[in-house]
């Protein structure tokens, strides 16, 4: 059978499927000449991207090429912010501040800097206040935990425990005791006189029972720090025995602070450590620097020994009590023997009294601790480097320019009373081989410096008008300057003010302020970063939060990251 196309002639029965459908479907486009319709006016089918028609393949034609995806760039840019800022998030959870904030200012930047800028799309507008919310929900976390006021953790000093353990046990000492320190004595070279008593023996026997593992710490802990200690009673000319006084006083802790607020290592009164050069403010108290310390101390005993006409034991008890008392209990008892003057309650406190023997029982356990059941554990002695930081600066900063922990930082700078470096120029220990970092760091820090501000106190003020005065709640001027609910303020007495730093995250050190300038007028304009402030604007181009506000026309001290702000006529 043959069958007719309608332009070209029959189709021999001999043909192809292939032909045959070719055919067909040639005769169906012929059709649709025929009838005047044009290929504009049907509806468009795009092809299958891979897969060939028949035509093509009879034909032997080359697939027709597929059209290119179109490059969706705004969602690619959105994506790319999202990483820097998710990368900074992880940051930020490590306590890398510095790092942290080099991610989000890239974040930020990747949105600002699009073509158009980053209001020109409405993806990328709610991209970007989103991300700017975060960002400043986070800076908020930073200033909120790490505010430099609070002040540092400190713990009971050892001699309160000691005096605690006396007072319900006071043990007879053992025949054995007596024996054995009599024995130890004999063959120690000569020191200070260690009167072999019921009273110091029965220490030496607390000091194996109860107390073991207090003083087995405190033996422990001091072997960091001997080495230093002896050096600077070899200096001052003190009895090398006197080193072990630590023991009783602080279990050689540098962060101890007593019932009666004596600090640190050596214990001392704020009047005394002042006395022999040991600074206190808010941001520090050398009574915990060790080395300061330990010199101070050594100074006072052989100070107190030659006010006491060389004898230790009245030295010792002074340094109890205080000179001026001791002095007055020799003279109302006329008695210059310690033992002797201590037998009676009525002329020196039981503490003081209490404390010679202490003294002394401790300065036989640490000469031969082995002797008394007690094995030292070796430790590396301390081992530091100082770097010079010029101003107040948050030790976050510092550990993460030399990989460091914050806690390792405190550890060797006790005297810190704050998360924060003072405002004036302070040395700081660093471990060995980490002063090179911190010092680069150093070189870009100046965005990073924190300012503190400070109000004394005048008549007739109060917490709540002090914190009305600054803005601040009146339990974050508290918090701040230690003051309970139901504590005063009094006249001339320094409060320092909380106030938030002016970069919670600080600008990374690569990060530069934008700055641009006008062809024609000479405007120039500065683009707001996260944590700027009008002040810190104005400090950064010498000029005031009034003329900034002026040149800008702005009502409040409101400014959002973003905006560009006129700096220069």
């Amino acid at each position: 059978m043959t069958y007719r196309h309608p332009a070209r002639g029959p189709i021999e029965p001999g043909m192809s499927l292939v032909s045959r459908v070719v055919a067909v479907c040639l005769a169906a486009v012929m059709a649709g000449c025929a009838a005047g319709v044009t290929p504009a006016a049907l509806p468009a089918a795009a092809p299958p991207p891979v897969a060939q028609t028949a035509v093509q393949i009879a034909s032997g034609m080359p697939p027709a090429p597929t059209a290119a995806p179109v490059l969706d760039t705004i969602a690619l840019a959105i994506a790319k912010a999202e990483a820097e800022f998710e990368a900074g998030r992880l940051e930020f959870e490590r306590s890398r501040l510095v790092a942290a904030r080099a991610h989000f200012d890239r974040a930020v930047e990747m949105l600002l800097l699009y073509p158009g800028g980053a209001r020109s799309d409405a993806r990328l507008q709610v991209a970007f206040e989103r991300m700017l919310d975060r960002v400043n929900a986070l800076e908020l976390l930073a200033l909120r935990d790490a505010d430099g006021i609070t002040e540092s953790r400190t713990e009971p000093a050892a001699i309160d425990e000691v005096l605690t353990a006396a007072m319900f046990e006071r043990p007879s000492p053992k025949a054995t005791t007596a024996e054995t320190v009599a024995a130890d004595l004999a063959h120690t070279p000569p020191g200070i006189p260690i009167a072999v008593n019921a009273r110091v023996l029965q220490y030496v026997e607390l000091y194996q029972g109860r107390l073991r593992e207090f003083i087995q710490a405190g033996l422990d802990r001091s072997q960091r720090y001997m080495p230093m200690i002896r050096s600077v009673f070899e200096s001052e000319r003190v009895p090398l025995d006197l080193v072990f006084v630590p023991l009783v006083e602080s279990a050689f802790k540098t962060n101890a602070v007593s019932r009666v607020s004596a600090r640190g290592m050596w214990q001392f009164m704020l009047p005394t450590a002042e006395e022999h050069g040991l600074q206190q403010t808010w941001f520090l108290d050398e009574r915990a620097d060790p080395e300061k310390a330990t010199r101070a101390a050594a100074q006072y005993l052989r100070t107190l020994n030659k006010m006491f006409d060389g004898d230790w034991h009245l030295a010792l008890a002074s340094y109890n009590a205080g000179p001026g008392r001791l002095q007055r209990a020799v003279r109302q008892s006329k008695k210059t023997d310690f033992w002797a003057l201590s037998a009676s309650t009525r002329y020196l406190p039981r503490e003081t009294r209490e404390y010679v023997p202490m003294i002394l029982a401790a300065i036989i356990v640490a000469r031969s601790p082995e002797l008394y059941g007690f094995r030292v554990t070796s430790a590396a002695p301390l081992a530091y480097e100082t770097i010079d930081v010029p101003g107040a600066l948050d030790l976050k900063f510092i550990a993460e320019w030399a990989d460091l922990t914050v806690e390792e930082l405190q550890d060797l700078n006790p005297e810190l009373r704050r998360t924060t470096t003072p405002m004036t120029p302070h040395a700081l220990k660093v471990p060995i081989g980490t002063g090179a970092p911190i010092l680069n760091g150093l070189e870009s820090a100046d965005a990073l410096y924190r300012s503190f501000r400070f109000h004394t106190v005048k008549k007739g003020e109060t917490v709540s008008s002090v914190a009305r005065k600054y803005s601040v709640s009146t339990a974050a001027l508290r918090d701040a300057n230690n003051l309970s609910n139901s504590a005063r303020i009094s006249v001339r007495q320094t409060l320092a003010i909380p106030a938030p730093s002016t970069s919670a995250l600080p600008v990374s050190a690569t990060a530069r302020p934008t700055v641009s300038s006008g062809a024609s007028s000479g405007a120039r304009t500065y683009r707001v970063r996260s944590g700027d402030t009008l002040f810190s604007i104005a400090r950064q181009f010498s000029t005031t939060v009034a003329e900034l506000k002026a040149l800008n026309g702005l009502r409040t001290d409101r400014i959002k990251i973003g905006d560009q702000l006129k700096v220069r006529r």
